[in-house]
């Protein structure tokens, strides 16, 4: 078994990696993230999922329903750590999937995935709690830089972690933008992380604080201009896992089960066939006894 078979198979297991083969990784990843474009190229069959948030045991839960990797092709998009008891092994575990399968499993940036973010819900503290110092903080976040900023499925589908922005007019301006810093607080970059889909007419201001809210004349607009079929966002929790806007412009998954261990949400990951039809799997929380009891932790109510 190679170093990285068996970093995996611990990842597996939900045991915590030492800090070398944390370095390792995340040194092996940003040799591969920095070659990525802005915008990522996906074939289909492809399973795109949404927010995992740290929910290792559901992420496992999430492969039994999609199918274990290399077998078959994922699109995750973003929002990998905070909130859950365990981000570590979870972000950990999808970068090793992409270092030793890199044709098979595509990962865009979240929101979450930002110093300023991790350092607020759950884990930056988390990393000192594992690892007594900042030193895997640090080698994850300054990887997090390296995220693509999105995905196009099979030059149809428009894959981001929040939404539109109203300085992108097209998907080629986004393969222009200076991704590999940490995520600024507006801008471009800072839209396609943050903003939200809204019953409105046009743009709105964003109750979170950053990014927009966007209508369906926006949507429609931005597909139309662009000749895609729709944009798959996550970003919002969405209590039955899945939800369509706009004439099913606008598809939001949720991938997280019973967020945050309270919210009793249902979670779903999007299969995208080879003739580019669209299935949705819904899944349940891990039982009880396979879920990794943790500190308690903190869960600001932004996302409500």
């Amino acid at each position: 078994m190679s170093n990285l078979d068996k970093i995996l198979a611990d990842l597996y297991a939900c045991k915590t990696i030492p800090e070398t083969e944390v370095k390792f990784l995340c040194t092996k990843a940003t040799e591969l993230f920095a070659e990525d474009a802005n915008l990522q190229r996906v074939d289909a069959p492809v399973v795109i999922c949404g927010d995992v948030h740290g929910q290792l045991y559901d992420v496992l839960q999430l492969f039994q329903q999609g199918g274990r990797c290399p077998d078959t092709n994922y699109l995750f998009l973003g929002d990998y750590v905070d909130r859950g008891y365990n981000s570590v092994e979870t972000f950990l575990l999808l970068i090793a999937l992409r270092v030793r399968y890199p044709d098979r499993i595509t990962l865009i940036r979240g929101n979450h995935e930002s110093r300023q973010i991790t350092q607020v819900y759950g884990f930056y503290e988390e990393t000192l709690r594992k690892y007594g110092g900042v030193n895997v903080w640090r080698y994850c976040t300054e990887l997090m830089d390296y995220l693509a900023l999105g995905a196009i499925v099979e030059g149809q589908t428009f894959a981001v972690h929040g939404g539109l922005s109203p300085s992108i007019t097209t998907l080629s301006e986004i393969r222009y933008i200076d991704r590999k810093k940490e995520v600024p607080h507006d801008g471009a970059m800072c839209d396609l992380l943050w903003s939200d889909p809204e019953q409105i007419a046009g743009w709105g201001v964003s109750p979170r604080g950053a990014g927009y809210l966007f209508g369906l004349k926006v949507a429609e607009t931005f597909c139309h201009t662009n000749g895609i079929h729709c944009i798959c966002r996550a970003h919002q929790l969405v209590m039955e896992g899945f939800r369509a806007m706009f004439e099913d412009r606008v598809i939001t998954i949720w991938s997280a089960p019973n967020y945050c261990y309270r919210c009793g949400n249902i979670a779903a990951i999007l299969k995208v066939d080879e003739k580019l039809d669209f299935e949705f799997n819904k899944f349940g929380a891990a039982p009880g006894n396979r879920r990794a009891i943790g500190k308690k932790v903190p869960t600001p109510d932004y996302f409500l």
